[in-house]
């Protein structure tokens, strides 16, 4: 069976559908018959789906999109708004998940409690592309950030939101969604050269960073991941790890990063991964906590500049 890349657009959103529609103005694709009643068009191994409304909520894709079209999904690529309270203009990448929600509980923006789907190995390197092309074109009102590991949908493959936000009024941006589709474009290598940010034997053995702790904007992970042969997995805010009290830990926080490292794993199979722990962010006994917990799991916690030289390590020449 044929392995696909799924690009899911919300048509319900002016910022997805606006980037769905340069993609469309770019590249040569072909409408296909239309999939659960939706339209949905191909261009090489990718496939763009136009989904109803409410895509936080459209769980299984990949499940569902195989089962209607024998197609095997490798990842799953939603183009989005990004809404935020700051209004500032800004351009986002993100994995998703609700890792850190209590089981018995049903997540507000979807998702499963306790899950995160993986991680796409492209958000780094498409971080850099998007800074390249960013900086090439005239949109200077627009911020570029990487956000942490949030919401829906369910997925079992690897997945990132690419975003246009922040407000109501930055939405319908035509430079910023046309800047985004040929990340897209250029990544997925969908006009002659070579994918960006693939995963694959090749790379096994290289080292794979999670990021704990911070604010919603993952500042370590976005200047860490701007510099070569980088890979990122999830990303957690703090809010992503209830603690608790010192005298009543909650168990939720090991919950979360159990989650973000399983699903990492599977993101990036012979991957070596690595923890940066924010230490601004935590307490002491939070921290100590932390190195405890991730020690028993046998994952190492890096300093940025140690984690630096270990990448830098991991791809010199012999």
């Amino acid at each position: 069976m044929a392995e696909v890349v799924l690009i899911a657009v919300n048509c319900d959103d002016i910022a997805s559908t606006n980037q769905a529609k340069h993609l469309l103005n770019l590249l040569a694709w072909e409408q296909r018959d239309d999939v659960e009643t939706n339209v949905c068009y191909s261009a090489h191994n990718v496939r763009m789906w136009f989904l109803p409304n409410r895509i936080l909520w459209e769980d299984h894709l990949d499940q569902r999109w195989q089962h209607a079209t024998g197609e095997i999904v490798k990842e799953v690529i939603f183009p989005s708004r990004h809404s935020a309270k700051s209004g500032k203009p800004c351009l986002t990448l993100h994995p998703i998940g609700v890792p850190h929600h209590p089981i018995n509980e049903i997540p507000p923006f979807g998702g499963r409690s306790g899950f995160a789907p993986p991680p796409n190995p492209r958000i780094a390197s498409w971080w850099r592309l998007l800074h390249q092309k960013w900086s090439n074109q005239s949109i200077p009102e627009f911020s570029l950030s990487l956000e942490v590991t949030h919401h829906g949908p369910i997925l079992n493959v690897p997945s990132l939101f690419i975003e246009v936000g922040s407000t109501e009024s930055y939405w319908p941006h035509e430079d910023a969604a046309k800047l985004l589709a040929e990340v897209m474009i250029d990544g997925l290598g969908l006009q002659g050269k070579s994918s960006i940010g693939a995963w694959n034997s090749d790379h096994k053995g290289e080292f794979v960073l999670i990021t704990i702790g911070g604010g919603h904007y993952a500042p370590k992970a976005n200047k860490l991941a701007l510099l070569p042969n980088v890979w990122l997995g999830h990303m957690l805010a703090n809010h992503s790890l209830p603690f608790g009290t010192q005298e009543e830990p909650s168990q939720l926080w090991k919950q979360s990063i159990d989650a973000a490292i399983q699903s990492t794993r599977v993101a990036y199979p012979g991957g070596r991964i690595v923890c940066n722990v924010e230490k601004k962010s935590f307490k002491g006994w939070q921290r100590q906590l932390l190195r405890q917990y991730l020690t028993e799991k046998g994952i190492d916690v890096v300093r940025s500049d140690a984690f630096l030289e270990m990448v830098k390590g991991c791809h010199e020449e012999p």
